[in-house]
């Protein structure tokens, strides 16, 4: 796990240090400092990383995503397809990821909600591939050009079945670029899907972005199977958990199924299963990002060494917490600032030894709670946890993240479970007190 121990310490956002890695290519990198939004920067991170297809669907706040991506195509080489609906786009993913090219998709909720059955095909097919999605509020049409952080537990639990995802929470433009580069990265070490979880205020601010040269982004390859052809099976994995890959259409017998399967492809059967004959695959596609969980984690750690309340927050959300932080500290309270860069997998080693020294946790999101019940699974009742609600279209009021801190503070119970800390603008329409 990655921390970073002061906010002005810059990420190592690419990849591991010390990992031999490619540089990208220069023709796809266009260097330079740009005054422009996430959404643009997103896509340019993409190309920077080597992405050569994107089919999408229009949707908001994400299009301009796939505009700017679409503009730069033909001058990298690069593909961008609008499909017919996200069912189209997804699959179409699948297909570009199999034929050898590092592939994508950018959507928003509603898109998102749609793409879930295929998403968990990809991760059975340990398919590289990344999503964008700008969040925005819901559920259904909701708020169509407005913000929100409503789809957190959909990225990790969207799809049936056991297996797991890696998801990247940007909270500017910078990041939009950065992280996206690292998601691709991801996704080739890992052969699974990578998320980019943005939303509306991330994807829409515009900001200064520098894009250095390309022989500043190491580029995680993909990893291609170099034996001989009679010897390739599809899904045995290295030492590491991951399978190299061919590309289809090269010659190899590749057999691509979504049942459950063995190294070479081929479905198995329930009595085999039920024999022992055959280990589940989903353990392996769990096990890959499990087993690797502490070096894919990256936090960012600020103000926590003697700190008696933590804030726990990601996205657009952690850059309207600092400031609720630097009230509270001003009024004496010692708070600390832990911001979720990697939000899936979850880093439970590192709240779970929090939780043994704070008296509680505040956790704003744009939702009305879901990754605070992580934080509050995480503690094991050892602190309070406190959520800081948003029902999404704005952000929040700092005021009301300082009002929860000093509550924190100053509370000497224990709370059962998770506290939902009633905002202003709850007591106006709901009536004063917290649920």
């Amino acid at each position: 796990m990655k921390c970073i121990k002061d906010k002005e310490e810059r990420i190592d956002v690419y990849g591991e240090r010390g990992r031999l890695q490619l540089k990208a290519n220069p023709k796809d990198v266009r260097t330079g400092v740009f005054y422009i939004d996430g959404d643009v920067a997103a896509a340019e991170g993409a190309l920077a990383a080597g992405c050569k297809f994107l089919g999408g669907y229009p949707i908001t706040p994400s299009t301009e995503a796939a505009e700017a991506f679409a503009k730069r195509a033909p001058q990298v080489g690069a593909i961008f397809i609008q499909m017919e609906d996200e069912l189209g786009s997804i699959s179409s993913v699948m297909g570009a990821s199999l034929s050898g090219r590092k592939a994508m998709t950018i959507t928003s909720g509603p898109g998102f909600s749609l793409m879930m059955e295929t998403i968990g095909l990809g991760a059975m097919l340990e398919l590289p591939f990344v999503i964008i999605n700008i969040q925005r509020g819901g559920p259904s049409t909701g708020v169509p050009t407005s913000t929100g952080q409503a789809d957190m537990m959909q990225a990790r639990w969207g799809s049936q079945g056991d297996y797991e995802v890696i998801t990247l929470s940007p909270d500017s433009p910078q990041e939009s670029f950065d992280f996206t580069v690292k998601a691709f990265n991801l996704a080739e070490k890992y052969r699974c899907p990578v998320m980019l979880m943005s939303d509306e205020c991330v994807g829409h601010m515009t900001e200064k972005v520098i894009i250095p040269e390309a022989s500043e982004i190491p580029i995680e390859p993909r990893r291609w199977f170099k034996g001989k052809k009679s010897d390739y099976a599809p899904y045995k994995p290295d030492k590491d958990l991951v399978p190299p890959m061919v590309k289809a259409g090269d010659g190899y017998k590749l057999y691509i199924s979504a049942l459950e399967h063995n190294e070479k492809g081929y479905p198995v059967s329930i009595k085999d299963l039920i024999e022992g004959k055959h280990k589940s695959s989903a353990k392996r596609l769990v096990d890959k990002i499990r087993v690797n969980a502490d070096k894919i984690i990256e936090l960012k750690e600020e103000g926590l060494d003697d700190a008696e309340v933590v804030v726990i927050s990601y996205g657009i959300t952690s850059r309207v917490a600092i400031r609720a932080i630097e009230l509270a500290r001003k009024a004496g309270i010692k708070v600390g600032n832990l911001r979720l860069v990697t939000v899936w997998p979850f880093p439970d080693k590192r709240i779970v030894e929090l939780s043994k020294k704070v008296k509680g946790f505040v956790v704003p999101e744009i939702n009305y709670g879901q990754i605070v019940f992580e934080v509050e699974r995480c503690t094991h009742g050892n602190s309070n946890v406190i959520l800081v609600p948003h029902g999404g279209g704005s952000v929040h009021s700092p005021d009301d993240i300082l009002a929860a801190i000093k509550q924190v503070a100053k509370e000497k119970k224990r709370y059962n479970g998770v506290f939902e800390f009633a905002t202003v603008l709850e007591r106006q329409i709901f009536g004063s007190g917290a649920k």
